[in-house]
C-alpha cells in the first residue's frame, strides 16, 4: 500500500536530474561519488561537463591528479576527486570488479546505487534520506522504490521539520507533524584545521605561496591524501 502510494506521488514529483538520465555504470558512479557531502543542484550544473571531459574510465585514468582535483573544485572533500581518479585506474586496468565496494571510496551505499541506478539489480540503495524514511514510516519498500524514497527524504521529509502536508505517506505515519533535533552539529570551519587544508591546496593549485608553510601538518595531510 505505502509503496504503492509513494510510486504515485512521484510520478509527478520525480526530479529530472542528468545521471538519472543514463543506464551507464561509469556515469552513475561519478554523479553517486559527487553526492557524497554535496548539494545536489551544484553537481546538477558540474556533472555534464566532467563527463564531457572524462566520459570514461580509462579518461579519467590517464588525466593527471593536479587536474582532476582542479576540476573537483567547489564540490566537497577533495579526497573524494583522488578515491575516483584510483577507481578509474582499478576499472581501466582490470574491469568492473564482481564487488564495487573493492572499488576506492565505493562503500556499501555507492556500490548498491551503482547495482540499482546502473544494473537494474533488486537492491534498495540506503542512504540517509532512504534511511530517514523507512525509520519514519515504518514502512517496506522494495527496489523499484529507491528513486521516490530518495526524493521524498530530499524535498518532503526532511530532516527537522517535514513537510507532512505535501506527503503521500503522512496519513499512517506513526512520525506525522513531529520535528526533529539535528543530529549532529558540524564542526566550526573557521579557522579549522579543514579551512588551513583547503587554502593550502588553493595556494599550491594557483602557484601561489603556501600560506601555512609555518605548520608542516597541513601540508603533510595533504600529502598523505595523494592530493600533493
Amino acid at each position: 500500500m505505502a509503496e504503492r502510494e509513494l510510486l504515485e506521488w512521484h510520478r509527478s514529483a520525480r526530479r529530472d536530474l542528468p545521471w538519472r538520465r543514463t543506464r551507464d555504470p561509469w556515469a552513475v558512479l561519478v554523479s553517486e561519488v559527487m553526492l557524497q557531502q554535496t548539494q545536489v543542484a551544484r553537481v546538477r550544473e558540474r556533472w555534464p561537463a566532467w563527463m564531457e571531459r572524462w566520459p570514461t574510465p580509462a579518461a579519467l585514468a590517464a588525466a593527471e591528479r593536479s587536474d582532476v582535483v582542479r576540476a573537483w573544485r567547489g564540490l566537497g572533500y577533495n579526497r573524494r576527486a583522488v578515491a575516483l581518479h584510483r577507481a578509474a585506474a582499478a576499472i581501466a586496468a582490470g574491469g568492473w570488479p564482481g564487488d564495487l565496494t573493492e572499488l576506492p571510496g565505493v562503500g556499501r551505499y555507492t556500490a548498491d546505487a551503482v547495482r540499482r541506478f546502473a544494473l537494474d539489480e533488486p537492491v534498495l540503495p540506503v542512504d540517509v534520506n532512504v534511511g530517514r524514511v523507512l525509520e519514519r514510516t515504518g514502512a517496506d519498500f522494495g527496489p523499484p522504490a529507491a528513486e521516490a524514497l530518495m526524493d521524498l527524504g530530499a524535498t518532503v521529509c526532511l530532516a527537522r521539520v517535514p513537510r507532512c502536508e505535501s506527503c503521500p505517506l503522512a496519513p499512517r505515519c506513526p512520525a506525522r507533524g513531529r520535528t526533529f533535533a539535528p543530529v549532529r552539529r558540524q564542526s566550526r570551519f573557521e579557522g579549522s584545521f579543514r579551512q588551513r587544508r583547503a587554502q593550502t591546496l588553493r595556494a599550491v593549485m594557483d602557484g601561489r605561496p603556501d600560506p601555512h608553510a609555518g605548520e608542516p601538518g597541513v601540508r603533510g595531510s595533504l600529502e598523505r591524501d595523494g592530493l600533493l
